[in-house]
């Protein structure tokens, strides 16, 4: 399934004055660690995310079905083989979450001691996740459950790049509401920059009425549907939708991320938010608008807030190929797979058939799990 990513333009932070200096977690600056945290408005701070990344509306392609011929090549995966050296080569780690540093609720054994000795030499860390069942607030709250120290300035997940475009597109003034698949991290999200919204939980157990002359009836102030991970997918929320896409001029199309699977638990692969959007896709015919990785949003604005003008200084440390090693080969980053997550190692190196999708894609190196970044004591 094809879908568009939001193409980017370098941000011009300087016009945003007083409003991002003041705003609380969502301008992402580094501040003191406060007593206790607010996540309050975040409308500069989607502004300043999102502030020439979005997309420029009339030039919408379709860069997902070319994303893997955009991606150097490499002949081959190579396994980190001096335990340092990629820690001595890079400024910035963007991490994803589930896979590398934790799998369900549970963390992976030594990754607190990882982050730690990181910080130790000085190295900027973010989280970027394309889970959207949490808020930035929620991811927050499982760090610091797990152990582990992280702001909620360093963290970005899909469900705030969804709230994110919506700002950028002015989507508020059109006075419509989003339809959500989804969970709470979504609603939250619009709830922090003031857009209207029905459905996602709330919609948990609803049933259609099928009988003779049954028909769902939905809201007409609906102006976009977006889908993320559901643990509650169900045949009503899917007729709402496609009846939303379908039937309402203009209504848009958004999705959070099309991960075919995630880690519900430590035990097993579960059906990841890619199910719940092909599903919309099957019976609309149409392609969402991708907010999450691999679209380039997040280190657009990482990379013009901190002035990073060499962006081989950064590194992609994902377990995803298609979404993580994407994300940072199509926008110059360095790579590093895990394999502590959804890709094994048969799979790279291709001694078993690729899953669709990743063809081609190949990280610059590749680790067991982030304790390999250190030799061991």
């Amino acid at each position: 399934m094809a879908s568009r990513m939001l193409s980017s333009t370098p941000l011009a932070f300087s016009s945003l004055g007083p409003a991002l200096q003041s705003s609380s977690i969502g301008h992402l600056r580094a501040q003191p660690k406060p007593s206790g945290r607010s996540y309050g408005s975040s409308g500069s701070v989607a502004a300043a995310l999102a502030t020439g990344l979005i997309c420029r509306q009339a030039s919408r392609a379709r860069r997902s079905a070319r994303a893997n011929a955009s991606t150097t090549v490499l002949s081959k995966a190579e396994k980190l083989q001096v335990p340092g050296f990629l820690v001595n080569n890079v400024d910035i780690f963007i991490f994803d979450c589930d896979g590398v540093i934790w799998r369900g609720d549970s963390i992976i054994p030594g990754i607190p001691q990882v982050i730690t000795q990181l910080r130790a030499q000085g190295k900027r860390l973010f989280f970027v996740t394309n889970n959207s069942t949490k808020s930035r607030a929620g991811y927050q709250s499982k760090f610091t459950s797990l152990g582990l120290d992280v702001q909620p300035e360093e963290i970005f997940s899909s469900s705030f790049a969804a709230a994110a475009y919506l700002e950028q597109t002015k989507f508020k003034d059109t006075g419509k509401k989003v339809y959500i698949i989804g969970e709470k991290g979504i609603s939250e999200e619009l709830d922090l920059v003031g857009i209207p919204w029905l459905g996602g939980e709330g919609d948990k157990g609803k049933e259609p009425n099928m009988g003779s002359g049954g028909k769902v009836e939905v809201d007409h102030d609906v102006g976009a549907v977006v889908v993320g991970f559901d643990r509650h997918i169900s045949y009503y929320k899917l007729q709402y939708a496609q009846l939303c896409l379908n039937e309402l001029p203009g209504c848009e199309f958004i999705a959070t991320n099309t991960d075919r699977i995630t880690h519900l638990t430590e035990a097993q692969e579960w059906a990841g938010g890619g199910t719940m959007v092909a599903a919309v896709s099957g019976c609309t015919g149409r392609e969402p608008t991708l907010v999450g990785k691999p679209a380039p949003l997040m280190i657009d604005y990482i990379a013009e807030k901190y002035g990073i003008s060499d962006r081989s200084r950064i590194c992609m440390v994902g377990d995803r190929l298609d979404t993580d090693i994407a994300f940072g080969r199509n926008n110059g980053l360095k790579t590093c797979l895990t394999l502590s997550g959804v890709t094994s190692e048969d799979e790279l190196l291709e001694r078993m058939p690729r899953k669709k999708g990743t063809e081609g894609i190949q990280p610059d190196v590749y680790v067991d799990t982030i304790n390999d970044f250190f030799a061991d004591d």
